[in-house]
């Protein structure tokens, strides 16, 4: 007899009645029109400078990571400090 599937082999319907283009189907006019920046941003990010890869873009980039690291260690100071509060017990 044999191994018999438990799943149907069936395509199951249809849910959306809209149908995808492909992309051959798409005329060329429609493909992006800007410049590929990705061969420069190569570039960029494996220049061997010794600066790390979240920090390659200059200014920005310091910003970005210097407020994040200032939020995480206030979040934890902030958690910390309402820990200690709720583990006292409260005058009455």
């Amino acid at each position: 007899q044999g191994l018999k599937p438990i799943v149907s082999t069936e395509c199951p319907a249809l849910i959306f009645g809209t149908t995808t283009k492909l992309t051959s189907d798409l005329p060329a006019t429609d493909s992006f029109l800007g410049k590929n920046k990705v061969p420069d941003l190569q570039k960029l990010f494996q220049k061997p400078d010794g600066v790390p890869v979240h920090l390659k873009r200059g200014v920005p980039d310091k910003l970005l990571y210097r407020t994040t690291m200032a939020l995480t260690i206030g979040g934890t100071i902030y958690c910390l400090v309402a820990l200690y509060m709720a583990s006292q017990p409260r005058n009455q």
